[in-house]
Parts: structure tokens; sequence; C-alpha cells
């Protein structure tokens, strides 16, 4: 069904006076848009979900246009502000202001704004900043610094010629900041992130679950994979190959109780995973995994609507990128998102282990 298709229903919905004044009894969102209402008693016109004293019935008319509205002599109200943009949209403008913000900061020195510097220079108060800042990205604001700044921090050991040429990169002018930060970004330190992770200690163990075979690794930061397939070679490989130069360090046997606790996630999901995971990527896949995380076990979203939920509405294809370079499987529930149709797409480790996760799920 098209894009105005969909509008058609909607402005159907809301077609008749009862259903209007029923829309704006519920402040009903869905309505704001669609028409807007005025209160002869107070001169002012609303959007339906205006939170604003309810008005009496007889007091109150309503217009297709906010053009409409002012043309009978009405003035916006000043709570709901509906001769401004939806309140989603000014949220989401605000958040991006305070990301380049943070951005623009770390390119300077790598030492992102606090809080009340970010609230302040949006004009919003430091809890509201925070809690609109979440709602619309999915992670707090110094989640997203740290997330940029690893993003910095690894760019730039990956394209300079030495450490210190990636420190300036990344925008860092004290090593001590730069050398007391890196671990935590990066789960190693800079050299060894460098060297493909030579110095770091990575523990892993192979187990059996009822999907397969099961790698479980961790660095000192917490689970930093989790990965499925028949072949256990195939998953050693591929653990190489995200470390090529790190001390891989496996079987002993007090490790063996991680990867029991992951698999019994795995058999049931449901009992989620209280282990700390060493979550390693772009500030945008950071923000989709922690949506995803949020979605409980039995309900399914679809590329569109975890883009939505991610504060990206045309970014469906992006979010499909980063459910596909999830390396914790389960953990991050990448395999609660479907096709729009409800059908199940590819899956990192296979559609069939998909459809089991979500046949488990869902009590089949």
């Amino acid at each position: 069904m098209g894009k105005t298709a969909n509008k058609e229903l909607i402005q159907a919905a809301y077609q008749g006076d009862e259903q209007r004044w029923a829309a704006v009894a519920r402040r009903d969102a869905g309505a704001d848009g669609v028409f807007w209402y005025s209160v002869r008693s107070t001169g002012v016109y609303c959007r339906p979900s205006c939170g604003a004293r309810p008005a009496l019935r007889k007091n109150v008319a309503f217009h297709d246009s906010r053009e409409a509205a002012e043309q009978a002599g009405f003035r916006p109200c000043l709570r709901c502000k509906p001769d401004q943009p939806p309140l989603a949209e000014r949220q989401a403008a605000i958040v991006a202001q305070a990301c380049r913000l943070i951005d623009a900061a770390a390119a300077d020195d790598g030492a992102a704004p606090d809080l009340d510097s970010l609230a302040a220079a949006v004009g919003v108060s430091r809890f509201h900043f925070h809690r609109m800042f979440k709602a619309v990205t999915g992670i707090t604001p110094k989640a997203y610094a740290n997330a940029q700044r690893a993003r910095r921090v690894q760019d730039g050991l990956a394209q300079q010629a030495t450490v210190t040429d990636a420190m300036y990169a990344a925008g860092f002018n004290s090593s001590g900041r730069f050398y007391a930060q890196s671990p935590a970004v990066l789960g190693m330190t800079p050299g060894a992130f460098r060297a493909g992770g030579r110095g770091a200690r990575i523990r892993f163990a192979i187990g059996a679950c009822s999907l397969g075979a099961i790698l479980v690794a961790s660095t000192e930061q917490g689970i930093c994979a989790i990965l499925m397939d028949d072949d256990p070679d195939v998953l050693v490989r591929d653990l190489q190959d995200r470390f090529p130069k790190a001390e891989l360090i496996g079987a002993e046997p007090e490790y063996e109780q991680v990867v029991s606790r992951v698999v019994g996630m795995v058999e049931r999901p449901e009992l989620g995973l209280d282990l700390p995971l060493d979550v390693r990527g772009t500030a945008f896949q950071q923000r989709v995994w922690q949506v995803l995380r949020g979605i409980p076990a039995g309900r399914t979203v679809s590329y569109a609507e975890l883009a939505e939920l991610v504060g990206s509405p045309k970014g469906a294809r992006a979010v499909a990128g980063a459910c596909a370079a999830n390396a914790l499987a389960v953990a991050i529930p990448c395999h609660r998102v479907v096709r729009n149709d409800g059908s199940i797409s590819g899956y990192r480790w296979g559609v069939d282990r998909k459809a089991a996760l979500l046949d488990r799920e869902a009590g089949k």
C-alpha cells in the first residue's frame, strides 16, 4: 500500500466532527497534520495532541489546515506550536544539532561537551535534553560521544603511519588522555589494535547448542563475539580474521561457564544475558543495536519500523547493514527483524537459525 493510500485512510478516520472531537479528547498524535482545532474562548488553534487544558465542546471548531484556522482569526497555541513542524521533527533537529556539537568537539580535542553545555547550546533543560536525546537516538549523549571517539580512534589507527599520528587524527592533543581512554573504546591498547590485536588476550571457547556449534569470545571489557555455524573450524577462523595478531586463549575450564550461560540464552532467549558485552561499532550501529536489545523475545519489527525506532525513518537499508554487522548473535537480537510483510529475510548465521529462534520465542 503506497503513501497516498495510507494518507487517505488516515484522513478518512477523522472525517466527521465527532471523530475529530474524540481524537482531541484523547490527544491523538496520529491526527496531527490531518486537522487542527480552534477554541473560541481563548482565540487560539491547536494540534489534536495538544496537552493544554481540555476546552468545552461548544467552543471548539475544526479546520482542515492551519492556514484555514488563521484565516478564521485564530492565533497559534504557544504550547503545541501548531504553526511549527511536528514535535518529533523539532526534537530530531535539536538532537542532530547536539550531535554536530559533539562531533565538532571531538575533532578539536577529543573531549565531548558535558551534558549541561549541550543542553544550554540547544536551548532545553538538562533533564529534558538527556531524555530527548535517548528517545531519538536510542543511546545517551555520552554513549554517542564514546562511539564517535571510538570510530575516530579506529579510523586513525587504520590509516595513519604511527600511533602518534592516529592520536592527532582522532582529535586528541594529549597523549595521556588518548592512552587513558583508548582501552575503553578499543578493548585493548592502541598499539595492539593497530597491530591486529597484538598483545590483546582474547579468551574463547566453542560449545554446542540446538542450533549447531557456537563460539563465545571475550576481551577484558566483556563478550566481544557470539558466533554460530555448523563447522567449529569456521568459527575459529572467523575469530582469527577479526584479531589476527591477538593472543587467543582457549580451553580454559572456568570460561566454559560463560559459554554455558550464553548457550542457555540461545535456548531460552527470554532469559536474556546479564554478562557485560564489548560492543564495537560506529555510532549509528551502536544506536541500532541498543534499540534491538530493547525488543523483547516474542516480538518482531520490520526494517522500516526499526529505522523509525532508531530515529532514521528513511534508513531501512542502513539498519539492515547494522544488523548484518552484528557479531553478538542473540545477545543483540537482530533475528527479531523481518521484512515489511513479516517474512524472514537474510541472517548472518543462516535463515534456518533465524526461523528456529523466532519459532522458539513464539512458543512454537
